[in-house]
């Protein structure tokens, strides 16, 4: 999420909308999270609210079944069995460093969005402008 978060902030500052005017764009991406519609966001909260519940019923023992916040035996963290691609290591060391790699990689986009966020509010203007 955060690694999509950066690559937003980056074009939704230069990218012509309707509300802020079509032309040579330079507004504030944090000034836009307001205008984003009720009918945008609740369907957006509400597939992330459902991937988030299928996740955890299929890693977590319910409670009562088992002592409480175990993972099930047969489920590995990050593993959900989505790969379209191909792209899954078949062995578990080289699972693990692609895992390790792009929690990494996650991290440093958390870093990068929070800093834009500060930057735009600390100085009021565009990142890019």
């Amino acid at each position: 999420v955060s690694m999509m978060a950066t690559v937003g902030y980056l074009i939704a500052e230069r990218t012509p909308t309707i509300a802020y005017g079509t032309g040579t764009p330079t507004h504030i991406a944090n000034d836009m999270v307001p205008d984003v519609p009720g009918t945008v966001l609740f369907p957006f909260f509400l597939l992330i609210n459902i991937a988030e519940a299928l996740r955890a019923n299929r890693g977590w023992v319910e409670p009562g079944l088992g002592p409480l916040f175990s993972l099930r035996d047969n489920y590995y963290p990050g593993d959900l069995g989505f790969d379209p691609l191909g792209l899954k290591p078949s062995s578990a060391e080289e699972f693990a460093q692609m895992q390790a790699k792009e929690l990494s990689n996650g991290r440093l986009a958390m870093l990068a969005a929070s800093g834009m966020c500060a930057q735009e509010l600390v100085t009021g203007q565009p990142l890019l402008g």
